[in-house]
């Protein structure tokens, strides 16, 4: 079963949850989960059923993550990573948030992350990327 929606890399990525067991998410995570399943649904690639089943997953693992809420913080980060990788602005609130859940020290998180762009804007700031 997947997490939420099934891809070529779910098995690999539920084995890594499976050996650490923690999940930490940006507070905006749910509503880019959301959009992520809609936009597949209105393409075809899910029907209503499938989606449905995505969005009980996504409710169901939501109370099972550490939530990194929004701040000032946060958005000082996002500012500045935006400046300096060719990011879109929720990836840079993405990326933000696992700065801060590192308190700034990238070598003490992995971040799973299959976006290219936002993977290799990690790994120049210093997170090791699984996925």
């Amino acid at each position: 079963m997947p997490l939420l929606v099934a891809e070529p890399a779910s098995q690999r990525l539920l084995a890594l949850l499976d050996v650490d067991g923690g999940l930490i998410a940006w507070w905006g995570t749910p509503v880019e989960c959301v959009s992520a399943i809609s936009r597949r649904e209105r393409d075809g690639d899910l029907d209503a059923d499938a989606a449905d089943a995505a969005l009980a997953r996504l409710r169901a693992l939501e109370p099972a993550w550490t939530e990194v809420i929004p701040s000032p913080r946060i958005r000082g980060l996002a500012q500045r990573l935006l400046r300096v990788h060719p990011l879109r602005a929720a990836d840079s609130l993405q990326f933000a948030a696992a700065l801060v859940a590192a308190d700034q020290d990238p070598t003490a998180l992995s971040l799973a992350c299959l976006d290219d762009r936002l993977a290799a804007a990690a790994r120049r700031e210093g997170f090791e990327i699984v996925s």
